[in-house]
């Protein structure tokens, strides 16, 4: 007797063409910016960023496309979205991909991959990381077309966060006929911005002005660029290019006007990353303006958003201008720990350069820095800063020896000299006041002022150190967040 197997049921699965037709689409539509769009098509494939596509049943070439394209899409939206680990699940799916595509031999793909992962590298600070993996992969992408092209553009990115701009500016004018002959307008767009970048923060360092009208002329050429790709993601991008060179040329009112077009354009994508660069750009044209409470309310937003992503770079810059706006508030014990904190920022992912700007700018724009530690600051910056072709730091530096040399005392006549040697009645404890007071000061510091976390951070009550500063350093009480008295309850 013949048994009636049940028939299998195959309508869920997914062919090798249509998971191969997906990836397509969705890459295509991140490179419009268009998040919700790529993550929709991924759908039958793929539930969100921090899950795992299904590969299953596919050919190992289909299923090396599938991982690579998820893992683009899980760095490029857990970036936007400042997805906790996001870059590393990225690594992951796209260093399996390699996998795949190893064992069916597909070399450029293998090249293409590691310059992804490259860049999730890049977005997490690790600038080293990512220059020596893009290196390495266009060792390898000898084929002049559009996958070399955008590792030429991603190394580029990477030296510009390095400060490192002739080298950038050599290899995009070493690959200018390259670019001219590709077809897609989004990636010639791309090359034109960075182009601009480029010749803006070359001629800034280097006060360079026939370099700005090169960056405006590279910036319209962009616009055109975008424009044909109907990407309008990277035309509010060249906005906000735009606004921060038009600041640099003083036109103040014109680059509030094209930042806030960008950021008006950038809100559409939900971009929080880009939303928070634009903010700190804003934040340096009022500074130059003179409006460091303006300043100082758009750096913090900035500052807040980039803490919860994983940009570390961008955080530390920004946490530079917050700095800075809040040191012409004269928050000065708010400003130093600020500066402190851009420094720890950026050492923790070896951006040296962004380091060495924030001890340059905290000798700047701090007065009150004890003669140690402004020795300190300027040691470091003079390192940190060793290898800039900036003519303009090399100013700021020879600036900031000069106050160094005049915050150390020169001789003194003799009774003071004696005075200072003598033992004075009152000194060990002036000395233990002043201790306890720049301990204090550094903790309201630490806390914006708010009294009650900056008891806490002492290991005291919130009245142990009211009292203190109330009956010992009432100069502290413009530190602290202002009292908010308790309304007493009315009597029936």
């Amino acid at each position: 007797m013949k048994i009636a197997l049940p028939k299998l049921r195959t309508s869920h699965l997914i062919t090798n063409q249509e998971a191969s037709d997906f990836c397509q689409t969705a890459l295509e539509q991140k490179d419009r910016e268009d998040y919700a769009g790529a993550q929709a098509t991924m759908r039958r494939l793929w539930a969100g960023v921090g899950e795992r596509p299904k590969t299953e049943g596919l050919h190992p070439s289909v299923a090396a496309e599938v991982l690579f394209c998820v893992g683009i899409l899980t760095g490029w939206i857990g970036s936007r979205d400042q997805v906790k680990n996001a870059q590393e699940t990225a690594k992951d799916l796209i260093t399996e991909s390699i996998t795949y595509f190893e064992s069916v031999g597909d070399q450029t793909k293998v090249a293409a991959a590691r310059t992804e992962i490259a860049y999730c590298y890049w977005r997490d600070g690790e600038l080293n990381e990512a220059r020596i993996m893009l290196r390495d992969a266009l060792k390898k992408l000898t084929t002049e077309g559009i996958t070399r092209a955008r590792a030429l553009l991603k190394l580029t990115v990477v030296e510009c966060s390095a400060a490192r701009y002739h080298e950038a500016l050599e290899m995009l004018t070493d690959n200018t006929a390259l670019f001219q002959r590709l077809t897609n307008h989004a990636v010639k767009g791309i090359y034109h911005t960075e182009f601009a970048i480029i010749l803006r923060s070359v001629a800034t360092a280097e006060k360079k002005d026939e370099y700005f009208q090169r960056a405006v002329s590279e910036y319209k050429q962009a616009d055109r660029e975008f424009m044909l790709a109907r990407n309008v993601a990277f035309r509010a991008a060249v906005k906000n290019n735009v606004g921060f060179l038009l600041y640099k040329l003083s036109r103040f009112k014109e680059a509030h006007k094209y930042l806030n077009e960008a950021r008006r354009l950038t809100a559409r994508f939900k971009d929080k990353a880009r939303i928070a660069q634009i903010d700190e750009s804003s934040a340096q044209v009022f500074i130059a303006e003179g409006k460091p409470k303006e300043a100082e309310a758009v750096a913090r937003r900035a500052v807040s958003a980039l803490e919860k992503g994983g940009h570390s770079c961008m955080l530390a810059e920004a946490l530079v201008t917050h700095g800075i706006a809040l040191a012409r508030l004269r928050r000065k014990e708010r400003a130093h720990f600020i500066f402190q904190k851009a420094i720890e920022v950026a050492l923790r992912i070896d951006a040296l350069n962004v380091a060495g700007l924030a001890a340059l700018t905290m000798i700047e724009e701090i007065d009150h820095l004890t003669p140690t530690t402004l020795r300190a600051a300027y040691q470091q910056a003079r390192e940190w800063l060793a290898t800039s072709e900036s003519q303009e730091i090399k100013l700021r530096l020879g600036d900031a020896a000069g106050k160094v040399t005049a915050s150390v005392p020169g001789e003194f006549n003799s009774t003071e000299a004696t005075e200072i040697l003598l033992i004075k009645p009152g000194t060990l404890q002036q000395r233990m006041l002043d201790t306890e007071r720049e301990t204090i000061g550094r903790a309201l510091a630490q806390a914006n002022g708010r009294i009650t976390h900056a008891a806490s951070l002492l290991g005291m009550s919130y009245q142990a150190l009211a009292y203190i500063i109330d009956s010992r350093h009432k100069d502290l009480l413009t530190v602290r967040s202002p009292v908010v008295r308790r309304r007493g309850r009315k009597s029936k």
